[in-house]
């Protein structure tokens, strides 16, 4: 089992690693070099005190042990040149740990808007097909590896290999032969740390995986704890909760099982090349067999030792630390790389008014008036004003390849009209208004608004001229006005007092003790669920759109209440093509048009008293519960 969970793990991706850097270097180029510059001052001071002990021995200790009355000056001019040597080590330390501080969180900064930005280009299907808590996840643990790495490990590392450099230079200087002997020992320790990262790195991958995994789930847990609770799945939801948290677990503990076997295995065998070294350079010493190896070589080489195993060790420990980073980069740019909502729209639908000499022209202002623009051959601009027909022509749909949904559906709404769509869950219903609003595009057929295909539409053009009222309400953290404002940016306090007023939430609103600006959090947990969805529609009802779709608009509203909403429903629908989704087959009675769906296929069609006549499926529905299941 393990074994095959292992081949699925992903390898390193190099080409995150090139576009990590390149993002990095683009922006931060000057600060990465004076960074450089100070680690390499940094690694070369590292390494003076070793030869600083070889001069204190032989040229001043030594000669100082037979000299009658012995002259301290240059062994005191020698302390004050390490004493400044090593100040210098420690500014340029603390200059490139705070350069690095900014170019991490700059760095992850321009990552998160980068993220977020594209998160607004993607389409619908990509959050139908991805859990929210993964998503998160790129938000918090990917981003978190990243900094530690940009602001830690990649200057431990750099530090090191730098020191590795300064120190072997300076080995080969104080001598050869020594210097060979250790070079020899190194690559033992270094098929040892290649060995064994190896056999982590992968499971460091899969440890940002199922991390991502782990955290969805508890996203959807916590926020369907009711369901939980009322269907006493609380067992159930801990045992999946357990098999996500044994993966995620396995993989942590393979992780960094091997990952900390390998610091003891590199200290011991450290310890070994220094006690190797220091036999060999002594027997090398009293054997006079190398010329010039004094007691002060061997002190400064044996300190050296210590100094060269040392930024081994770093990059031994950093390197897993490395590879988790590049997982949560891979996993960033994966987001990143996706593909964004394609629009080929060019029809462009603007906000309009009527001026003095009674044309339509354009305003920034939302006016409740739409047209859109037609430009003529001759460049000459026409505005037509939009006025909500909504026609389907043979429509197929699915959301996966050959697999329809939806089965040549066709029908036609104009101003005024109320269109409602009936049958099982499934049937079709919230489909075909996600189509309408280019959710998703059809297979095969059209759909045209004002007679323009929408696929000619601009998207962003396209949802602005219509109002959308969800089963599921979001109210995001901010005072009732701003999230019935949501809906028109350019609204004045009374645009906000009449759409309340008309989705019959300005009572309960003016009750509250802050009123307009009681602030909501947590999707508006301190209000009612009814009420939560008065906000909603008055947040529709703001934008004054022509056309409407309300999808279980008042499934979540009490009897009482939803006569209030449906009077006020009522004027908002007047002049406008309205949709209209409900298993309450109560409020749908006074619609122009019902569509009865079932697998994807309008199978009925007709008003209430047409469709009751018939005594078909609609009358069976009807007859037998006001509500379907």
């Amino acid at each position: 089992m393990n074994n095959k969970i292992q081949d699925k793990r992903p390898q390193i991706n190099m080409k995150s690693v090139k576009r990590l850097l390149k993002i990095i270097t683009s922006t931060y180029k000057k600060r990465l070099i004076l960074v450089f510059i100070c680690l390499l001052i940094s690694s070369v001071v590292s390494v003076c005190a070793p030869l600083f002990t070889q001069r204190l021995i032989d040229d001043y200790i030594m000669p100082l042990l037979t000299v009658e009355n012995p002259k301290f000056d240059g062994l005191r001019n020698l302390i004050f040149l390490m004493v400044a040597i090593f100040m210098t080590g420690v500014i340029t330390t603390f200059i490139y740990n705070r350069l690095m501080v900014v170019i991490a969180q700059g760095t992850l900064k321009k990552i998160r808007d980068t993220m977020f930005t594209k998160m607004q280009k993607l389409p619908i299907k990509y959050f139908d097909t991805h859990s929210h808590g993964d998503v998160m996840s790129h938000y918090t643990n990917d981003t978190d590896t990243l900094e530690q790495m940009i602001s830690q490990h990649m200057p431990q590392l750099v530090s090191s290999i730098l020191s590795l450099i300064s120190v072997v230079i300076s080995m080969f200087i104080l001598n050869i032969p020594l210097t060979i002997f250790i070079l020899l020992f190194v690559l033992v320790m270094i098929k040892t740390t290649k060995s064994i990262t190896k056999r982590s790195g992968s499971y460091f991958i899969g440890q940002q995986n199922t991390l991502g995994k782990v955290n969805g789930y508890i996203e959807e847990m916590i926020n369907g704890q009711k369901v939980v609770k009322v269907f006493n799945y609380e067992e159930r939801a801990k045992k999946e909760f357990d098999k996500l948290n044994e993966d995620l677990y396995n993989n942590m503990y393979k992780a960094n099982k091997f990952s900390n076997i390998l610091m003891p295995i590199l200290n011991n065998l450290g310890n070994l090349e220094y006690v190797l070294v220091a036999i060999l350079g002594a027997y090398l010493a009293i054997s006079g067999r190398v010329p010039g190896l004094t007691i002060g070589v061997i002190a400064s080489f044996l300190a050296l030792t210590r100094s060269f195993n040392q930024p081994i060790k770093n990059v031994s420990s950093q390197v897993n630390m490395v590879v988790m980073a590049i997982a949560g980069a891979t996993r960033i740019f994966a987001l990143i790389d996706e593909e964004p909502e394609v629009d080929e729209g060019y029809v462009t639908l603007v906000n309009a008014k009527i001026d003095n000499e009674g044309k339509i022209v354009e305003t920034k202002e939302r006016t409740g008036h739409w047209a859109w623009k037609h430009q003529h051959h001759d460049g000459r601009l026409e505005y037509v004003e939009l006025k909500g027909y909504i026609e389907l022509e043979n429509v197929d749909f699915g959301y996966e390849e050959d697999k329809l949904v939806l089965h040549d559906i066709s029908l036609y709404a104009k101003p005024g009209q109320k269109i409602a769509f009936v049958g099982a869950t499934g049937a079709g219903k919230t489909t075909i208004t996600n189509l309408i609003n280019r959710f998703y595009d059809v297979e095969d057929g059209k759909i045209r608004y004002d007679g323009i295909n929408i696929n000619k539409i601009k998207k962003e053009d396209l949802r602005k001229s219509l109002g959308l009222v969800l089963q599921e309400t979001n109210l995001f953290t901010g005072t009732i006005k701003e999230n019935i404002k949501y809906g028109n940016e350019y609204a004045t306090d009374e645009d906000v007092i009449n759409a309340a007023k008309i989705a019959n939430a300005h009572e309960f609103i003016s009750m509250l003790p802050d009123g307009y600006d009681t602030m909501l959090t947590n999707n508006g947990s301190q209000l009612s669920q009814g009420q939560r969805q008065l906000l909603a529609i008055a947040r529709c009802a703001i934008n004054n759109p022509p056309v409407m779709i309300l999808d279980e608009a008042t499934s979540s509203i009490d009897t009482r209440t939803e006569k209030l909403v449906q009077e006020g429903m009522d004027k908002l629908m007047e002049g406008r093509t309205v949709f209209v989704i409900a298993h309450r087959l109560s409020t749908v009675r006074n619609s122009k048009a019902i569509m009865v769906l079932e697998h994807g296929k309008i199978i009925e069609r007709g008003t209430h008293e047409q469709l009751i006549e018939q005594k078909g499926e609609y009358y069976q529905l009807y007859t037998g519960a006001f509500e379907l299941e």
